[in-house]
């Protein structure tokens, strides 16, 4: 195993994420590599690589960049014996987690939207989104690498996702706010979150579904005029600087165009684009329009 340590640029290249975002995770989340040999850069080990998966996962799925680094280092121990370590200890997940991927798992379609539908109104969007549903579609996502199997599982769990989220009652008045996945992006359940507890503050949005071609993008706002446009990339492949560039140098701009998801460039976004790293973050900045 200790021949596979990878240089950041292999582990990046492994990942499909730019070098400069390893350092920025090392540098902000103590997410760096472990393996040290006198005289050589320090290297990407196994459970580094682990680590740094779950992270990419959870932060695909919208959860706060800090928030997903505390789960990816609670739950890898470092491969080497130490001093006692201040990050988080391993927890188990929460019960109703638990009890969704359970259900996910028997492919129980009402004992998903119960959970769902609870965990909506008993800890609200966001938090819903957050400790709940992420983390679900992380486990699940997680045993489909380990096994090849279980995809349909993955399938219905996002469906039932994407029921409980549509199913927050919209909010009254003209949306201002238009939220659309980039080009050749097929990725939503965020941007659907994301909807959802905008509704859930009281604030119309127009969402749109997934690949959402650059020009018909343009013609929306430009029959629309929003105040903010947020657009979603989940993988480095579709997350193209231009696609923003485009949007803000219409004739009449939203006052806000804004890049979320780790599809985007980490260091690299052209000038008046706003980066959304969080729900809550999102949620708070488009509240005011």
């Amino acid at each position: 195993m200790a021949d596979e340590a990878l240089t950041a640029g292999a582990a990046a290249r492994r990942l499909g994420v730019a070098v400069t975002t390893l350092r920025t995770w090392h540098q902000r989340y103590g997410l760096g590599p472990s393996r040290h040999e006198s005289g050589h850069h320090r290297r990407y080990t196994a459970d580094d690589m682990s680590r740094l998966q779950i992270m990419q996962r959870l932060t695909a799925e919208g959860v706060a960049p800090a928030e997903a680094a505390a789960w990816a280092l609670s739950q890898a121990a470092p491969e080497q014996p130490g001093p006692p370590d201040p990050r988080p200890a391993r927890t188990d997940p929460a019960p109703a987690v638990r009890g969704l991927t359970r259900a996910a798992m028997r492919l129980d379609a009402p004992a998903m939207r119960d959970t769902l539908c609870t965990a909506i109104r008993e800890r609200g969007v966001i938090g819903a989104w957050t400790d709940v549903m992420a983390p679900a579609l992380i486990v699940v996502g997680e045993r489909y690498e380990a096994t090849r199997r279980f995809v349909e599982v993955e399938h219905l769990l996002s469906r039932a996702v994407t029921e409980a989220l549509a199913a927050v009652e919209h909010a009254a008045g003209i949306p201002r706010i238009m939220l659309a996945a980039a080009d050749e992006e097929q990725h939503t359940l965020p941007l659907e979150a994301l909807a959802a507890a905008l509704a859930q503050a009281g604030v119309p949005t127009r969402l749109f579904g997934a690949r959402v071609p650059p020009q018909a993008l343009l013609d929306a706002i430009a029959r629309t005029g929003p105040a903010a446009v947020v657009l979603w990339s989940q993988r480095p492949a579709t997350g193209l600087p231009a696609q923003l560039t485009r949007v803000r140098d219409v004739p009449h701009p939203p006052v806000v165009v804004a890049a979320a998801g780790p599809g985007w460039p980490e260091d690299d976004l052209p000038p008046g684009i706003t980066r959304l790293k969080s729900l809550t973050e999102a949620v708070g900045l488009l509240s005011d329009f």
